[in-house]
């Protein structure tokens, strides 16, 4: 098996945890000493990533509280350990701990645990052993043959979505390093479902709440995420998302799933990193926006509407204070240019759903397949937007560093005076 590290080499986030296992755990490595990070911060990210978050995503519901265990320190030790209790009980023998509140980052790796606690694993058991039914667009059939049978069918165990826990708390703490140092703020706003169409952009509105250089003012952004947040899904178009909704409902009912689009918005980026070529930031972020749970398809800034333009049309001016326009989407030639950064991603339809399909066993007998238990996403694409805001993130911070690691300065080498 490889190695599974989102980003790096300088800034990186390592995760393992199956669906159904007892947690999620998380190692984030390579954040500068010196940032203040808050659990509570971490874990407003996570909740908008939580089962039971939306009410049209999986009826399944967690608390999903993260625990931070490394990588903090403050003098002041009762506010530092004000985190979560956590405890393990063998026998009569029980020991307990808590978990860190908030604290300055020292440079060590950052460890945190999110436990697992609305397991139903006997839902699964018509998956299990050799003769275990295959959902049809699961990836049931190709891990039982890639592990040779030693696979946890629970959830999808590795495969299910609940191992984007580690996404989010990665990308939480270099979105925090991210709008400290450089003001930049990482927004998403889902834009299809199914057939159904948003009106409005997120793109296009933040072009228009910009000043000189593609920055938008830390209080627009704000409010953008306000109204996004009570929207009926997380969508700048508010009459799409009502919409959208109701579509939702009515394929829960009939047993489907629908796919979905989801703009991605990274405003304020700092411009001037990244690479060309080989480790080019574009490839690398479209890399990481495509290797996500169940994406298909991703395009950066205009995406395939460049197709039918001509260079003339499609070129964005340049002037002293800036680029003009971004149909470029804030990367040319893998490099930033402070312009926002922009993609959209699109999602398949949730491959678990309860109406009739062909499929086989795990022997590769044929049978008509009928999901008999479960709980699950209808529209997957509806929950996943903090997770591509975190995979932006993490992308984008170990990006920042591998600038910083061009610009050597002897001073910060010095011991003593």
């Amino acid at each position: 098996m490889v190695m599974e590290i989102l980003g790096g080499p300088l800034f990186a986030v390592a995760g393992a945890g199956e669906s159904h296992g007892p947690a999620i755990t998380t190692i984030v490595f390579g954040c500068p000493p010196g940032l203040y990070l808050r659990a509570s911060d971490i874990q407003r990210y996570l909740d908008r990533r939580r089962p039971g978050s939306n009410r049209h995503g999986t009826p399944r519901r967690e608390d999903d509280t993260v625990v931070l265990l490394s990588g903090l320190y403050q003098d002041n030790l009762d506010a530092l350990t004000a985190g979560p209790t956590i405890s393990v009980t063998c026998g009569e023998d029980c020991s307990t701990t808590t978990g860190y509140a908030e604290g300055y980052t020292t440079g060590e790796p950052i460890a945190a645990v999110v436990l697992s606690t609305a397991k139903k694993s006997a839902d699964y058991a018509q998956f299990s052993g050799p003769a275990g039914e295959v959902r049809p667009g699961h990836t049931d059939l190709v891990k039982y043959k890639k592990s040779q049978g030693f696979v946890d069918p629970r959830g999808g165990g590795r495969s299910s979505y609940r191992s984007t826990i580690s996404d989010v708390i990665g990308g939480s703490i270099a979105r925090i390093f991210l709008a400290e140092r450089f003001g930049t703020v990482i927004l998403s706003s889902i834009c299809q479902v199914g057939e159904l169409r948003a009106t409005r952009s997120l793109a296009s509105h933040l072009e228009s709440l910009a000043g000189a250089g593609g920055r938008v003012p830390a209080e627009s952004l704000a409010e953008v995420e306000a109204a996004m947040e009570a929207a009926e899904i997380h969508s700048i178009d508010a009459d799409f998302a009502r919409a959208a909704g109701e579509l939702i409902k009515r394929t829960r009912v009939e047993g489907d799933s629908l796919g979905a689009a989801v703009e991605v918005v990274a405003v304020n980026p700092p411009p001037l990193v990244g690479d060309p070529l080989y480790q080019s930031l574009k490839v690398r972020i479209m890399g990481t926006l495509g290797g996500l749970n169940a994406v298909q398809g991703v395009e950066i800034g205009a995406g395939f509407a460049v197709v039918e333009r001509r260079g003339s049309e499609n070129n964005d001016p340049i002037r002293s204070s800036g680029y003009q326009r971004n149909s470029h989407g804030g990367l040319i030639g893998g490099i930033t240019t402070g312009m926002p950064l922009v993609f959209r991603v699109g999602f398949k339809p949730t491959s678990t759903i309860t109406r009739p399909q062909q499929s086989v066993r795990k022997d590769l007998s044929e049978i008509e397949f009928r999901l008999q238990k479960g709980r699950h996403d209808p529209c997957v694409g509806v929950r996943a937007s903090v997770t591509l805001e975190s995979r932006v993130a993490i992308e984008l911070m170990n990006a920042v560093l591998m600038h910083a690691a061009m610009h050597v300065d002897p001073a910060h080498f010095r011991l003593f005076v």
